[in-house]
């Protein structure tokens, strides 16, 4: 069944029904199509364009085809055109001449813009869902890692010691943009499209604010030819988890890194990891690895539709059907995706020894060398020059800074004393750091105040 065959002749070209149709990836949202359907003959009959007779025949038929359709006793026909054509021709099977009058004062072009801004509000419910149960998975290990000592890197160079909270507190903040971008778009996208028509709107008594309510929105569009055109929120949506997979990204980057016989700061699971097939002491990351590979995949989707979209005059064009699977695939991609980190992260071993050796290598307690000559009257330029020197004996000696006996530190500079080693121990380099933001515990005492109240309202929402 087609929805507009009457003013044509010849039917359609198969290879032309192929490529148009879009039933293959629109039926995701049967169930978006047909409570939006419900809301629309409810409104109709309010407004007296339908009867309450019709409306109840009509909302019978339509219950019926949504259970059928769970229940897999009605299989989607890919015969059919898209979703919408699917959903009436059963309908009108099922009611009969009722059924015909579902489509009064509605277009495709804002039913199918309705069905999406339902779905993607669903999916973002889910993806909020998934997104918190990973927060609350790093609040743990925060918590359990307080005096877990690593060292912290630029450039991948060791740098200074950090703690294992405080390195793991870094991707909390940028998980919680991600949460706070989610709640975003979902309140900028929420007006109902449904009433544009095609593009103009229609002559029927539409009570469109009616219909924005019985639907959950804040209230309806308020022009009918971007209510049919409008793909903002889908680049939105592309966008933030284009950035949610970013971040995911680089968190999977450390978690291989430091999964390596160089690091082995983490031991994963065997439940998240692989073998190889002719090494047979190889544990492979493959899920952290998969996970870094499928965000370019996300990204792909990001910048199809933007080129999509970019030539597109008003109203509608037939282009925008391209932004279903591209929307479609990178959901289910960022969905699957922050499923299968959550349940590594849960499951990896941190090797706080080995953490902890690594953070006393390196001269990661370099700058407060430095620091403790300032506090002793040492202008901070010549107290970078003196520590230059001592790293340059301890590479000699082939040692840290803190195997250096006194004599060999007033060699350098006499200001130093026995107090050096206290004041360079990687205990003090890290608690003496406490303002907000920084490792000490302290600090990150307040931080993960702030987290556990963040994360309670948003449970609560």
């Amino acid at each position: 069944m087609k929805l507009w065959g009457g003013r044509f002749t010849k039917e359609t070209n198969k290879l032309v029904h192929n490529f148009n149709a879009s039933i293959g990836f629109d039926q995701k949202f049967y169930h978006q199509d047909i409570r939006g359907s419900i809301a629309h003959v409810t409104m109709l009959a309010k407004q007296g364009i339908l009867t309450e007779e019709e409306r109840e025949k009509i909302v019978a038929g339509l219950t019926s085809i949504e259970q059928d359709i769970a229940l897999g006793a009605l299989p989607i026909d890919g015969t059919y055109e898209d979703i919408h054509s699917f959903v009436e021709a059963h309908l009108i099977q099922r009611i009969g001449e009722a059924g015909k009058k579902l489509h009064t004062g509605r277009s495709r072009n804002d039913q199918v813009a309705l069905d999406m801004k339902l779905y993607v509000r669903d999916e973002i419910k889910e993806l909020k869902a998934l997104l918190l149960h990973l927060m609350h998975t790093l609040q743990g290990l925060m918590e359990e890692h307080l005096d877990t000592f690593m060292p912290g890197f630029t450039h991948l160079q060791k740098a200074q010691p950090v703690t294992l909270s405080h390195h793991l507190g870094a991707y909390m903040e940028m998980f919680k943009r991600d949460f706070d971008r989610l709640l975003d778009l979902r309140k900028r996208m929420n007006y109902c499209p449904l009433g544009a028509g095609a593009l103009a709107g229609t002559t029927y008594p539409l009570d469109r604010a009616y219909t924005a309510r019985l639907l959950d929105f804040d209230g309806p569009t308020l022009n009918s030819m971007d209510s049919v055109s409008d793909r903002d929120y889908l680049l939105e949506l592309l966008s933030l988890l284009s950035i949610l997979m970013m971040h995911l990204s680089r968190f999977c980057e450390e978690m291989i890194l430091w999964n390596s016989n160089e690091y082995r700061f983490v031991e994963l699971d065997d439940a998240f990891a692989t073998g190889s097939s002719i090494m047979p002491q190889k544990k492979n990351p493959d899920i952290a690895e998969l996970i870094r590979g499928k965000t370019g995949r996300v990204y792909a989707a990001l910048i199809s539709l933007l080129t999509t979209m970019k030539g597109l005059p008003l109203a509608y064009n037939k282009d925008m059907q391209e932004d279903k699977e591209l929307s479609f695939d990178a959901i289910d991609t960022a969905k699957g995706c922050l499923s299968l980190f959550d349940g590594m992260l849960q499951t990896a071993t941190f090797r706080k020894e080995q953490m902890k050796k690594s953070a006393t290598g390196g001269f990661t307690n370099a700058t407060d060398a430095a620091d403790y000559l300032v506090n002793h009257g040492v202008a901070f330029r010549d107290a970078h020059g003196i520590v230059g020197q001592l790293v340059l004996l301890c590479i000699e000696k082939k040692c840290a800074l803190d195997d250096l006996t006194l004599e060999e530190f007033r060699s350098i500079s006499p200001v130093f004393d026995e107090d050096i080693y206290d004041a360079i121990s990687l205990s003090t380099c890290v608690e003496k750091r406490g303002t907000l933001g920084a490792p000490g515990k302290q600090a990150m005492l307040q931080i993960l105040e702030i987290n556990r109240n963040q994360l309670h309202t948003w449970s609560e929402m």
